[in-house]
């Protein structure tokens, strides 16, 4: 059978191909520890649980409306409301079956043959894959040394053909958190050069230090109109099994995409819906725990990376350190430094260049604060060898 060129050309997600290398080790009896995962290692909140096994006790498991639940998606309006200070509506609101999805779902519904659209570096590794799916071009832009926005290098990479941008703060896989003012600097650039922004805010509770989250959609009239926020309950809910999440926008967007989603994958996980209900309804003290448990991780593992002497920028949300390798590994081949790390040291990463950015390994601290200590451990062996 032939396969359509477009798919072919999709690589698989090396981060999920380096954690099926890291498994495939364990299972062969290689005792491995693995800070590539990009999920919590903790329980979803127990509303959650509760509401997903009371729906399936009562056999209400039934299709919903294709763009999801309608008390739901007036949740996700009035949770926005309240968290991001501009007012959402439920007819702006369509439920996926993954935050992922609901990506996907707004890329094919806005990039247009040949569109390019500006991922700013380091980007997690769907971004490019969808764009070239949706049938435009992913066009990279270099960071700043602490990974913020390089505004000269927005405004040199604009073109005629530009039509959008992607920004994840908290990103993955630096830590990075946009603050207001740059949001505002970002907005006014989307605005001078008419291009829609896509919020990639799944990481949006999981920030530290005192540092608030700030959105685009805060960012006056213009961040308003132009932004379209992707979140879900996977990271911040630690949810990822249940796959599910949203698109916020204006109505006409949500309801291209809830028509697009009604005729590939139908609706949404009747399950996992009432489960983020619950979640978004019951404000869970778990999240606020998890919070505090992943700062202290965050604190371990920049002391420790100080003390081998590994250059970082200060992850300020999600839960991963993107510290610089160039020191032990010249060439900057985040992809043989991995490989390395993982066969001779037994500790799994994943390479800078999944995310555009060679020269850097990504590393998770969403894992025990023993397993944390030993992974840095490992590494800090495997750089001193």
């Amino acid at each position: 059978m032939r396969i359509n060129p477009r798919i072919e050309a999709i690589p698989l997600s090396r981060t999920l191909a380096l954690d099926a290398r890291a498994k495939a080790l364990a299972a062969a009896g290689r005792q491995i520890i693995n800070m590539t995962a990009g999920e919590p290692d903790f329980d979803s909140p127990e509303c959650a649980r509760i509401a997903a096994k009371r729906l399936i006790d009562e056999g209400e498991v039934r299709y919903t409306a294709a763009a999801g639940r309608a008390d739901l998606r007036e949740a996700i309006a009035s949770h926005l409301t309240r968290s991001r200070g501009v007012a959402f509506e439920a007819s702006g609101i369509t439920v996926c079956h993954s935050a992922k999805h609901a990506l996907a779902g707004v890329l094919i519904s806005l990039v247009h043959p040949g569109d390019e659209v500006l991922l700013l570096r380091p980007a997690w590794v769907s971004y490019d894959a969808q764009v070239r799916f949706a049938g435009g071009r992913p066009v990279t832009v270099a960071p700043r040394s602490d990974m913020g926005p390089d505004f000269d290098a927005l405004e040199a990479a604009v073109g005629a053909g530009t039509r959008g941008l992607i920004l994840n703060s908290p990103n993955n896989p630096s830590g990075f958190v946009a603050t207001a003012a740059e949001l505002t600097r970002l907005v006014e650039f989307a605005e001078a050069h008419n291009l829609w922004i896509l919020s990639d805010e799944i990481y949006s509770r999981l920030v530290y230090a005192g540092e608030p989250f700030a959105s685009p959609v805060q960012c006056g009239e213009a961040g308003r109109a132009r932004t379209v926020i992707i979140d879900g309950a996977s990271k911040c809910f630690a949810m990822t099994g249940y796959r599910i999440g949203y698109v916020a926008t204006e109505k006409r967007l949500a309801a291209t995409v809830g028509r697009l989603h009604s005729q590939l994958t139908g609706a949404p996980n009747s399950v996992s819906q009432a489960a983020l209900l619950a979640a978004l309804s019951e404000d869970p003290p778990e999240v606020a725990a998890m919070q505090e448990e992943l700062d202290n991780r965050r604190r371990l593992v920049l002391t420790k990376l100080a003390a081998m002497g590994l250059e970082t920028s200060i992850p300020r949300g999600a839960f991963y350190v993107f510290p610089s390798i160039l020191k032990v590994q010249p060439n900057g081949d985040s992809e043989a430094f991995c490989e390395r790390l993982l066969e001779e040291q037994g500790l799994a990463a994943v390479p800078g260049s999944a995310f555009g950015l060679d020269g850097h390994i990504r590393l998770s601290y969403a894992t025990s604060l023993e397993k944390i200590d030993a992974g840095l451990d490992l590494l800090a062996a495997h750089i001193h060898a």
